[in-house]
Parts: C-alpha cells; structure tokens; sequence
C-alpha cells in the first residue's frame, strides 16, 4: 500500500503541477476534461480543466484535479518531504517558497537534522525534514 497525496485546485491544477514538477523534477501527465470519456457530461467551460493530474518523481506521487469539490477550505494538510541530501532540501524548499510564505525557515532542530516549513503559492502547506546522513 503507497499513500500519495491529491491535491484540489479550481482551473490551476495544470499551472500547480507544472510548478511543482520545476521544483520537484519527474514526470508529469495531464488528462483535460475535453481528452477525457467524460467530456460530454462536463460543461464546455470545464473542457479544459485537468480531470486528473499525476507527478512522478522517484518514490513520490502528487495527484492534482480541478475537479474536486473542497476548493477554498483551509487546506488541513501538509505535505512532508525527507531527505538526507541537505543541497537538495535548500533546493527544493527555495523553489516551492516562490511566490509563497516561509513560515519556519530552514534551520537545525534538536532531533539532529534540519527542518522548515512554507506555505505554497497556492495555499498548501509543504514541511522539509533533513535527516542526518544513516
């Protein structure tokens, strides 16, 4: 069993992931409305949505839809990322930090390792944890 998180956007999920993938790298694949079985029944306002949205890099999965029906509640989860290649944390933290809010920068933290916190351009909240090399 793999959890993944799948995150709601209303008409930005092509613009998010396409963000996300600049700072996360992988593979990205969209699926519109108009492209998908379902066209017919979607309102031609919506043809160019993302039904479903998928990034694939390494062990992670980020699945995104313009679809879901909870945009515009607080966002009441975070998305964590682990690592033990610190460059690369300071990387990708400064990257998903653009045009957002850092609300704990990255620093050490007691448990030996560095940790951060930011809230994204686009409402969701992302943490960083750099453990110390095994």
């Amino acid at each position: 069993m793999h959890l993944h998180p799948y995150l709601g956007f209303g008409g930005q999920a092509r613009e998010a992931l396409e963000f996300y993938q600049s700072c996360l790298g992988g593979t990205l694949d969209l699926m519109t409305v108009a492209d998908s079985p379902v066209a017919a029944q979607i309102p031609a306002h919506m043809q160019g949505h993302i039904l479903h949205g998928s990034l694939s890099s390494g062990p992670l999965t980020l699945s995104a839809s313009d679809m879901t029906e909870d945009v515009g509640r607080t966002h009441s989860v975070t998305l964590a990322l682990t690592t033990h290649d610190a460059d690369h944390a300071r990387q990708v933290f400064g990257a998903l930090a653009q045009g957002g809010a850092v609300t704990h920068p990255l620093s050490p933290s007691f448990w030996g390792g560095t940790f951060g916190q930011l809230t994204d351009r686009y409402g969701h909240h992302w943490m960083m944890n750099v453990l110390p090399q095994p």
